[in-house]
């Protein structure tokens, strides 16, 4: 996997240092925005994955926009501005699909600079041979495909040759060609957004019994067997796990405490790693014998704790009505 970050000198969202005086004067006659949103341009090779990026930027909250013609940056960025913390971040695709995208683009970029925008542009690339395997895989159109009687890697080529002037003043360039999609997607999480931002997949916690079969759309399972069985106590056999006099047996074996703190450390350890990979859901499993007990027991539990972490997770105890 290749990563390459190039900084240009002066930072996004500000004027360089050593801008020249007709920059200066150009900038002094730009009205500047006191605007707190954060504008990610997304743009590079066709095939080098800046669909994907956008989605993994959607998904974490950005309002995204794909292939917004240049000359429309300006007003939608106005508009986006004084939306407030709806459209507090935003990430706009914008490249070669628009004709007019290589004579506009870099003029829109560097006014909404001078405005004083939050700004950062990032350049997707790949190698030639990637590229070229990605539309043969996908067998879409390259862009410029029909301009070089339907080549691919002509047209691959050309592309790079254009894009060469917007390269050059990218904040980020990234090879994606021996990244996954979940590789770029992680790339785009670490650097762009917030952990506190980063949406956390909702969590269902499910006892059940192994009798009756592990369920079916479990991330993850925990057996819990091995702890001490109410049901061999003639007192608590009819009850369930939700009992407080059940809950009071179980714990009484020093192995639950060992277990219950190891499974929360655990768990607290896992849902960020999955909100990191924008997994939507996530579906924890603890199961026992018959599915009334101990299994029910724990996965109270674990919901308590999760509660108590800020979160929420949904409890269902599939086996607990079963005999």
């Amino acid at each position: 996997m290749k990563r390459r970050s190039k900084k240009i000198e002066k930072p996004p969202g500000r004027s360089g240092p050593a801008a020249s005086k007709k920059t200066s004067k150009a900038a002094s006659a730009v009205e500047k925005t006191s605007s707190s949103a954060q504008f990610v341009f997304i743009t590079g090779l066709s095939g080098s994955g800046k669909t994907l990026a956008m989605k993994a930027l959607e998904d974490t909250g950005f309002f995204c926009v794909d292939n917004l013609p240049p000359e429309l940056i300006d007003a939608f960025a106005e508009f986006t501005a004084k939306g407030g913390d709806n459209a507090n971040r935003v990430a706009i695709v914008a490249d070669m699909r628009e004709r007019g995208f290589l004579k506009n683009f870099p003029r829109v970029f560097r006014r909404l600079r001078q405005r004083g925008f939050q700004t950062t542009l990032v350049f997707l690339e790949a190698r030639n041979e990637v590229l070229v395997r990605r539309y043969s895989e996908s067998r879409r159109p390259h862009p410029l495909a029909s301009d070089k009687g339907g080549a691919i890697l002509e047209a691959v080529r050309t592309e790079r040759r254009k894009l060469s002037a917007i390269r050059r003043f990218a904040d980020v360039i990234l090879d994606t060609s021996e990244m996954t999609a979940h590789q770029l997607r992680r790339y785009l999480l670490e650097h762009f957004t917030d952990p506190r931002d980063r949406k956390v997949p909702a969590l269902n916690v499910i006892s059940f019994g192994y009798k009756y079969g592990v369920p079916l759309d479990a991330d993850l399972v925990f057996d819990v067997r091995f702890l001490i069985n109410p049901y061999f106590e003639s007192k608590l056999r009819s009850k369930d796990g939700n009992d407080p006099a059940v809950e009071k047996f179980i714990l009484s074996d020093h192995e639950t405490g060992e277990f219950l703190t190891r499974l929360k450390s655990f768990v607290d350890y896992l849902i960020p790693k999955y909100a990191l990979e924008g997994k939507s859901y996530l579906t924890i499993a603890i199961g026992c014998t018959g599915g009334r007990h101990r299994s029910v027991m724990v996965a109270n539990a674990l919901a308590h704790h999760i509660a108590d972490a800020g979160r929420s997770a949904k409890v269902t105890h599939r086996d607990v009505e079963n005999e």
